[in-house]
């Protein structure tokens, strides 16, 4: 590894529940400051209290990763908490269900805004501070639906996709660098992100209300906190491409081995929805 976590600063937007709640409880075991951003006031309340006996330096931040004034200045405002950021991990995401036919133009707006745009907030404002380091890394948090296509999910996986190939890219762009690149590719874990997933006005007499989103969260296997340390050993070992989860790992093979036709495995495979 060209750095190390200890000592470092960790900025970890979609700090206030699941992953990125576990990945604050994880770093600040790893002795990183943490610098900690959510649009729920409660929630990074609560994440903030579960590391204080930790004894690393915390601030929060409520932030709307969609609006990209307000990123600016949550970059400023780590700079003058902190003095610096060493580690960036953009998590922050939210869910869609519905076929393209069903969601609303303004429905995807509203969805690109916060996974892919939010990702694009992060890069952007957080780059040049990351750049003065002697080593840093950048971790983008894609999906397995990033990897793989099911029906049923168009934008999600659209966002999720744009995630992993505007990855790929920094990570080339960023090789000769002191900045490392990651994309993160997270399966079914046990948060309730599926759970707070919205269900497009077009799709809701189809799916029954909520009782899909719900239902999905429910199948997961793996803890966040077991997918928070895969991805926390990921970065130590400067992996480009993180698989969490047993789940993630057989989408990957599967959509390598049979690129063309894999679609037609996973069209009746509902399990693998995160």
């Amino acid at each position: 590894m060209r750095w190390r976590l200890e000592s470092g600063v960790a900025v970890i937007t979609g700090a206030g529940s699941g992953i990125g709640q576990a990945l604050a409880k994880t770093l600040a075991q790893e002795k990183m400051a943490l610098a900690l951003a959510d649009v729920d006031a409660a929630g990074l309340a609560e994440t903030a209290q579960s590391v204080a006996s930790s004894g690393v330096k915390v601030s929060t931040h409520q932030v709307d990763v969609g609006n990209s004034g307000r990123m600016c200045q949550f970059a400023q405002e780590v700079v003058e908490h902190h003095g610096r950021a060493s580690l960036l991990v953009n998590n922050a995401g939210v869910a869609l269900l519905g076929r393209f036919e069903e969601v609303s133009l303004e429905e995807m707006e509203w969805l690109m805004r916060i996974n892919f745009w939010g990702v694009v907030h992060g890069v952007k404002s957080f780059l040049p501070i990351l750049r003065r380091e002697q080593g840093a890394h950048i971790v983008n948090v894609s999906s397995i639906l990033g990897i793989i296509a099911p029906a049923g999910d168009s934008v999600y996986c659209a966002s999720k996709f744009a995630i992993r190939g505007l990855t790929e890219v920094l990570a080339q762009e960023l090789n000769d660098t002191a900045v490392r690149v990651s994309c993160v590719y997270p399966g079914k874990v046990r948060t309730r992100f599926s759970k707070r997933a919205r269900i497009a006005a077009g799709a809701m007499e189809r799916l029954g209300g909520r009782a899909q989103a719900e239902d999905a969260g429910k199948k997961s296997i793996l803890s966040a906190e077991m997918a928070a340390r895969q991805i926390v050993d990921g970065v130590k070992k400067e992996q480009t491409r993180i698989l969490v989860g047993a789940d993630a790992v057989w989408a990957e093979r599967l959509q390598r081995m049979f690129p063309g036709s894999y679609q037609k495995v996973i069209w009746s495979l509902s399990k693998l929805r995160p």
